[in-house]
C-alpha cells in the first residue's frame, strides 16, 4: 500500500537539478526538478546496480553513469542501450513548500 511521504522542501532542490533521497523504510529514489516540475523514479539503473543521481540529468533525460543507458525522467521508459527495463515512476505530490511523494514504505 502506497504512503505520502515527505521528502523534501520545495527549495531544496532548484529546477535543472537532481537529488538522491534516501530515507528509511523507502527504495532509493531520484528526485528530479525540470523546470519547476518534479518528478520521481527509482535511483537504481535497472541495467546494472548504479546510482542513477551519480549520472548526468538534462532536459527530461538522466544518463546511468555505468554505461550510459538513459532514461525518460517522466514514465521511466529506457530510451537507449544496454537499458531494456522502465525505472519505476512515484507520483509527486507539492503542497505549500513541501515536495511528498507515494510510495511504499517498509521495502
Amino acid at each position: 500500500m502506497n504512503t505520502r511521504v515527505k521528502i523534501c522542501k520545495l527549495g531544496d532542490i532548484s529546477p535543472g537539478e537532481m537529488r538522491a533521497v534516501d530515507m528509511a523504510g523507502l527504495k532509493p529514489i531520484a528526485l528530479f526538478n525540470l523546470d519547476g516540475t518534479h518528478y520521481a523514479t527509482s535511483n537504481i539503473c535497472t541495467h546494472n546496480i548504479a546510482m542513477l543521481t551519480d549520472g548526468y540529468f538534462e532536459g527530461e533525460v538522466v544518463e546511468c553513469p555505468l554505461h550510459g543507458g538513459s532514461f525518460d525522467i517522466k514514465t521511466g521508459e529506457p530510451l537507449s542501450f544496454p537499458c531494456e527495463i522502465a525505472l519505476q515512476t512515484y507520483p509527486v505530490i507539492v503542497e505549500g513548500d513541501d515536495v511528498y511523494i507515494e510510495a511504499e514504505v517498509g521495502v
